[in-house]
């Protein structure tokens, strides 16, 4: 018996967490399957490493999101690869799955990867173009409310699949009594929040560093506050990073300032390597971050409580190393592709039939 075809579609390929999501996913089905992976941009840094594994990859090249011979292209993929699951990341990729696949080619199963309320025109879009899907999947509960209260999305058609690693990919890094470091992995994008930790750590001493390890387009905006607060010496912009584990290995506690996410990969990331987190008590964020067990909660908004909360676990080694064995706990419980991965075979195999 023939294995059965799965093409992944994101809207691109660039560092991040549904890139390295589909990355994971596909090196982890191709031995059951037979995997495609496309993004609608160019091709991006994490498309070599998918390529590595002998997974095709197709970037369709838009030009921009009204890029219609995009589309055009995609048809074409599906029509030659004769998918019988079609999996879209992201409304973009979402919407240009639908356009391609209307004649039903392939059973589509469409993602929603974040809370994140703007720009509010996306959810009226996800919310027309989910009847052509067979199946939501999303990552967490906070994604599955907002889908059904921004979207329209019926809730039976809703599947919370959670986002996974492998813990034997993330070595425990050792915890440093004297540890003064505090770091952030993302994008420098608005919804993130940082001018929030900048100013948090303008309140704290001298002594603590903070690295930034991302791009975006916030990068100036970060750059004239860190001198407007006279950080120059204490906050680096590393740039994007092809290796987060090397990233946590430089910090004492990893800081999500995020007004919301869909998930925060990189929360379970620096859980799976030993390193405490703090994060915002944001959508998303809360899903994955249960305080005082596997990290800490902050107030939205609130830099001064930001700032103590950090000084507090920075100078607290007792309580970093019980956030160490519940973030690990919680990652091998939850959040591993063992547990995961079972669970998208069977919903892609049920959407055939």
């Amino acid at each position: 018996m023939s294995q059965p075809r799965l093409l992944i579609l994101t809207t691109d390929l660039r560092l991040g967490g549904t890139p390295t999501v589909v990355r994971e996913m596909a090196l982890r089905l191709r031995d059951r399957w037979q995997v495609q992976v496309a993004c609608l941009d160019r091709a991006g840094a994490v498309a070599p490493q998918i390529l590595a594994a002998g997974i095709p990859v197709t970037p369709l090249n838009a030009a921009g999101p009204g890029d219609f011979r995009a589309i055009v292209r995609l048809r074409h993929l599906i029509r030659r690869g004769k998918f019988d699951v079609i999996y879209s990341l992201l409304l973009h990729a979402n919407v240009a799955a639908a356009l391609a696949n209307w004649q039903g080619q392939g059973a589509l199963i469409q993602s929603i990867q974040t809370a994140q309320p703007y720009p509010r025109w996306h959810w009226p879009l996800q919310g027309l173009v989910q009847s052509a899907a067979r199946a939501i999947v999303v990552p967490s509960a906070s994604v599955r409310a907002a889908a059904i209260n921004q979207a329209g999305i019926a809730p039976q058609k809703i599947v919370v699949i959670a986002n996974a690693l492998d813990s034997r990919d993330w070595p425990q890094l050792p915890l440093r009594p004297t540890g003064r470091s505090i770091g952030f992995i993302g994008r420098l994008d608005p919804i993130k929040n940082l001018p929030q930790l900048l100013q948090a750590m303008a309140l704290l001493d001298d002594s603590t560093n903070l690295h930034i390890f991302g791009e975006g387009s916030q990068r100036p905006l970060l750059q004239s506050l860190i001198a407007q607060l006279h950080l120059g010496k204490r906050v680096t912009l590393h740039g994007a990073t092809t290796e987060p584990h090397l990233a946590l290995a430089q910090m004492d506690v990893l800081v999500l300032p995020s007004r919301a996410e869909g998930f925060g990969l990189v929360l379970i990331e620096a859980m799976a390597a030993g390193v405490p987190v703090i994060a915002t008590e944001a959508p998303g964020i809360r899903d994955v971050v249960i305080d005082h067990y596997n990290g800490l909660l902050c107030p939205l908004d609130d830099a001064a409580a930001l700032a103590r909360i950090i000084r507090r676990l920075l100078n607290d080694v007792p309580l970093r190393e019980k956030l160490r064995r519940g973030g690990w706990e919680s990652v091998a419980r939850h959040y591993s592709w063992h547990s995961v991965l079972p669970r998208y075979e069977q919903l892609f195999l049920d959407a055939q039939y």
